[in-house]
């Protein structure tokens, strides 16, 4: 079958779709691949392709789906706001083995909706409306969207929906928190099973998914077709065999602190490049600890966002992780109040 052809099987299929949160510089394929063996989603999304004026889709986002040894279909993601580019750039990707295309409507960083784009362009109904209606004659192939509830309140969500009914899009994920919200607490599943009720589509819900039993909890609340997980697939990568595992009424498999330690030594294998400094090195690595301290606790989040070193960092990785004991890795409320500044 053609990716697009297998994810729409998976959308038929009996079980809820897994699929992994695109997060720029943190997804890459290198970490697609670290998931994966570990169970991993049904299906994943690139990191965001940036469109703008003349841009062409970039390599190493592009090595997702070519040199993806997974198996599994992958979705291309665009962001950007200027049409004929988009329309252009979507031509372009259905060249390639994508399942489908995806516009981003939901990045909160300031850089991005600053700019209009993302999660931005939801305070311009008007606009997607014009997006989606060009993107819906180019995409021959699945059309999805990922978006957010509003931009600055969740009471803008009622004027979304239409629009995305009107194009016929084919899946819908909603984060169901608003762009300003960020990542903070608060997060509107109630809307998600709105969507699910009132679209035609399939539905993904997205936002704070933490736990197998709370997965199932949320998609027996929600009807959604399915989750879309980020922040909490990285810091516990057992998550989505757990989540099947909850699924078949079977109990689930803690990690122990060595299979957690053993992660973030595959983790450094694969996402290091040969040559880079040492100093790039452990800061890269971070990238990733960072979510996976708020599964540990505050005392490991402090430690580690104080190492410059490689030594120092797996000195303090041994100390908190060298242990059997059973680790739910489900964030700690102590580690999430950590500000991002000490990292």
């Amino acid at each position: 079958m053609t990716p697009h052809e297998t994810y729409s099987a998976l959308l038929h299929s009996d079980a809820p779709l897994l699929a992994l949160a695109p997060m720029q510089d943190v997804t890459t394929l290198q970490f697609m691949c670290v998931i994966d063996r570990y169970g991993g989603p049904e299906i994943y999304w690139t990191e965001y392709f940036r469109i703008h004026g003349d841009s062409r889709p970039e390599k190493w986002i592009l090595d997702s789906i070519t040199k993806n040894p997974t198996g599994k279909p992958v979705i291309a993601q665009m962001i950007g706001n200027d049409i004929p580019a988009l329309v252009r750039n979507a031509k372009l990707l259905q060249q390639f083995p994508v399942a489908a295309i995806d516009l981003n409507l939901g990045c909160p960083a300031p850089i991005v909706y600053r700019k209009c784009a993302g999660g931005g362009l939801l305070r311009e109904p008007q606009r997607i409306d014009a997006i989606l209606g060009a993107l819906r004659d180019a995409v021959t192939i699945p059309f999805t969207v990922k978006t957010r509830i509003g931009f600055e309140s969740p009471q803008e969500f009622d004027l979304l929906l239409p629009i995305f009914a009107k194009h016929k899009i084919d899946l819908l994920t909603v984060h169901a928190r608003t762009v300003l919200q960020m990542y903070r607490p608060g997060v509107r599943y109630d809307l998600i099973a709105h969507a699910a009720k009132e679209l035609n589509c399939p539905v993904l819900a997205n936002g704070n998914v933490f736990s197998a039993s709370q997965a199932k909890q949320l998609l027996a609340e929600t009807g959604a077709r399915g989750l879309m997980i980020g922040r909490g697939a990285i810091r516990n990568p057992w998550l989505f065999d757990q989540i099947r595992t909850e699924l078949r009424g079977e109990k689930t498999k803690l990690p122990t602190g060595r299979d957690v330690l053993n992660y973030i030594h595959e983790l450094w294998d694969n996402e290091i490049s040969p040559g880079v400094k040492e100093s790039a090195q452990v800061q890269r690595i971070k990238k990733f600890t960072n979510f996976i301290g708020e599964g540990i606790g505050v005392k490991f989040l402090h430690d580690i966002r104080r190492v410059a070193t490689a030594a120092d960092f797996w000195r303090v990785c041994e100390e908190h992780l060298n242990h059997d004991a059973r680790m739910p890795l489900e964030p700690k409320s102590d580690a999430l109040a950590v500000p991002a500044a000490n990292q």
